[in-house]
């Protein structure tokens, strides 16, 4: 009889077909609506039931009809499978606590919760070892640093500064040879700074001022690429370390 009719559910395969090849094929990566790692969809769907005020609509993405690689804020791995590598939401206004859920987003890299109104403490995100950047600065945050953020072997770039913060320096700080920024300035930490904090070799901007800090501060530091250092406004030692021409 010649050339013969597809049958209905062909049809359909080559609309579907078609259409993944738009999704996939041109450019517009994330528009299939199918989650395919349910932990990354529901740390990141649990987190935004945390937040209990959204004043410029930052969240308002966040639903299941649009794959979570789209929504605002979401960074994801540029290739399959589509996991959550990052997560910014700077200067947003956004109001409420961070969920420990988020530790469940096990390939994080970057996250930038900066400024906001975020209150409560600091979640363990245990098992990030991709973690490189946390910016968790000018929010509400309270409670102490918790040792968990020691564990991240490759963060680069810690900054908690102006929150609530109280409490020591974990010593274990001085475990993240990695690290290049930490800037704790502006909270009400007390006790000394650990002797381990001055041999990371690293260190390019170290800012503890405006604390409570006591004791003093070494007079040989060796950390030849630092290149910032406040120290002012804590009740440390008046003499400044010698800091080699790096400085």
């Amino acid at each position: 009889m010649g050339f013969m009719c597809a049958k209905p559910h062909a049809k359909l395969y080559m609309l579907l077909s078609a259409s993944l090849l738009l999704c996939y094929g041109v450019g517009n990566t994330y528009c299939s609506t199918v989650h395919e790692n349910s932990g990354d969809l529901h740390s990141l769907l649990d987190f935004k039931r945390g937040i209990i005020s959204d004043p410029n609509g930052a969240l308002s993405s966040w639903n299941t009809s649009t794959h979570y690689c789209r929504w605002r804020g979401v960074i994801c791995i540029r290739k399959g499978p589509w996991r959550v590598s990052g997560l910014n939401l700077t200067s947003q206004s956004i109001v409420g606590e961070i969920t420990s859920s988020l530790a469940n987003l096990t390939l994080l890299s970057t996250f930038d919760l900066s400024s906001n109104l975020l209150v409560g403490y600091i979640p363990p995100l245990n098992g990030h070892q991709q973690l490189d950047t946390i910016y968790l600065n000018d929010n509400l945050l309270e409670g102490t640093i918790p040792d968990a953020l020691t564990n991240y072997s490759n963060l680069r770039k810690l900054d908690l500064s102006r929150n609530h913060l109280s409490g020591a320096i974990p010593p274990k700080i001085g475990s993240l040879s990695n690290l290049e920024i930490f800037v704790i300035s502006r909270n009400n930490l007390t006790g000394s700074i650990p002797e381990e904090l001055w041999r990371l070799p690293n260190m390019v901007d170290l800012k503890l001022n405006q604390n409570r800090l006591i004791g003093k501060i070494p007079q040989s530091i060796n950390m030849s690429r630092l290149q910032v250092l406040g120290v002012a406004f804590n009740n440390l030692g008046k003499a400044l370390p010698s800091l080699g021409s790096s400085f």
